[in-house]
C-alpha cells in the first residue's frame, strides 16, 4: 500500500479539510491544543481555504485548513514546507485577517472571537529544540494571560525525533503520521489504537484518490520539487556572482579610498546585490523550466491538454509544441 505525502498541500487538504471525515480534524486539533474532558472540541465547520480581499490593494490570503467551532472559535491550520524566512508575519496576518472578517463596520466589537493558529512547519523557526511551541499575549510583569483573542501553535517537524516504538501521547502519534506517512506501506500497529489516525491513512492511501487526483497531486509534488532545487541552484550561483562583483567593487573602493572600512562596505554591498538579483533570475528561470518538465511528464500519463494548461498555467500552444516533441 502506497500513501500521498501529508505535508502536501494538495494531500494536506484532502485528510485534514473535507467536513465528511472532520473528526480527523478535530482529533488533531484536541492533541495539539491540549483539549481534555469537557474543554475538549466536539464539532467544527469546516470553512472555505479561499479568503478573497475587501479591497483591491488588500493581499489575498489562501489558507490550507479553516474551520470554527460552536463557540465561534475560528482555527487555522498551515501547512508550510517550503522554508520562509517572515513565516511568523505570515501567521500574525492570517490571524488578524480572519479575526477582523468576523465583523462588519459598525458592528460591535464582543462579537469578536478567538482565532487560533496551528502552523506546521518542515523547518526550525525557533531556537527552543522542543518541536512544538505555544505563543501568547502575556502581561509581561505577571505572565498572566489577560488577552486571549490569540494564540498561535507552532510544530517543527525537523525537531521531532521519536521512533515508531516511543510514541505515547496522541499528538506524538499525529506528528508522526505527518512526518513520516508518506514512507509508510502499512498502517504502523502503534498508531491503529486512534481510529482518527487510522481514517488519515485511509483518506491518504493513494488507492482511495482518483486519476484526476493523483495527476494534480503528482504535478504539486513536482512543482514543489523543481521549485526547491531551482532555488537552491540560484541562491548558489547569486553567492558565487555577488562574492565575485563584491570582491571587485571592494577592490575598486579600497584603491579609491586607501580604508579598509571602504573595501568592505563595498564588497558586502557586491554580495547582497547580485545574491538578490540572481535570486530572482534564477528563480524565474527554474520555475519556468521546471512547468515544461511537469508538463511533458504529464503528458506521457495521458492528462488532457485542456486539463495540463489549468494546472501548470502553460498556453495550449505551448503545451501542444511539447506534445509533438
Amino acid at each position: 500500500m502506497r500513501f500521498v505525502d501529508p505535508k502536501s498541500n494538495i494531500a494536506f487538504k484532502k485528510i485534514f479539510g473535507n467536513q465528511t471525515h472532520k473528526d480527523i480534524l478535530i482529533s488533531f486539533l484536541n492533541a495539539v491544543l491540549a483539549l481534555s474532558g469537557s474543554k475538549q472540541i466536539q464539532d467544527v465547520t469546516i470553512l472555505d481555504s479561499y479568503q478573497a480581499p475587501r479591497l483591491e490593494d488588500l493581499k489575498e490570503t489562501i489558507l490550507d485548513v479553516q474551520a470554527v467551532n460552536a463557540e465561534g472559535v475560528t482555527f487555522i491550520v498551515e501547512m508550510q514546507v517550503e522554508k520562509q524566512a517572515y513565516f511568523d508575519k505570515r501567521a500574525l496576518y492570517y490571524s488578524s485577517k480572519a479575526y477582523v472578517g468576523q465583523i462588519q463596520t459598525g458592528d460591535d466589537y464582543p462579537k469578536l472571537n478567538q482565532v487560533i493558529f496551528i502552523g506546521i512547519l518542515d523547518f526550525s523557526i525557533f531556537s527552543s529544540s522542543d518541536y512544538i511551541s505555544r505563543h501568547l499575549i502575556l502581561n509581561a510583569k505577571t505572565h498572566q494571560q489577560e488577552m486571549k483573542d490569540f494564540e498561535f501553535n507552532f510544530i517543527e517537524l525537523p525537531k521531532f525525533t521519536k521512533s515508531e516504538n516511543e510514541l505515547q501521547t496522541i499528538l506524538e502519534k499525529w506528528v508522526y503520521f505527518l512526518k513520516y506517512a508518506k514512507k509508510a506501506t502499512i498502517i504502523p500497529p502503534q498508531l491503529k489504537d486512534t481510529q482518527e489516525i487510522v481514517d488519515a491513512f485511509t483518506v491518504a492511501a493513494q488507492h482511495n484518490w482518483t486519476q484526476h487526483e493523483l495527476d494534480v497531486y503528482d504535478y504539486w509534488q513536482m512543482q514543489e520539487t523543481g521549485h526547491r532545487l531551482a532555488l537552491e541552484l540560484a541562491e548558489k550561483e547569486a553567492r558565487e556572482r555577488g562574492w565575485q562583483d563584491g570582491r571587485e567593487t571592494g577592490r575598486q573602493e579600497g584603491r579609491e579610498t586607501g580604508r579598509r572600512e571602504g573595501r568592505e562596505e563595498g564588497r558586502q554591498e557586491g554580495i547582497e546585490e547580485g545574491i538578490e538579483q540572481g535570486i530572482e533570475q534564477g528563480r524565474t528561470e527554474g520555475e519556468l523550466h521546471a512547468k515544461y518538465e511537469i508538463a511533458k511528464n504529464l503528458l506521457k500519463s495521458g492528462i488532457s491538454i485542456e486539463m495540463l494548461c489549468q494546472v501548470t498555467g502553460l498556453s495550449a500552444e505551448n503545451v501542444q509544441q511539447l506534445s509533438q516533441k
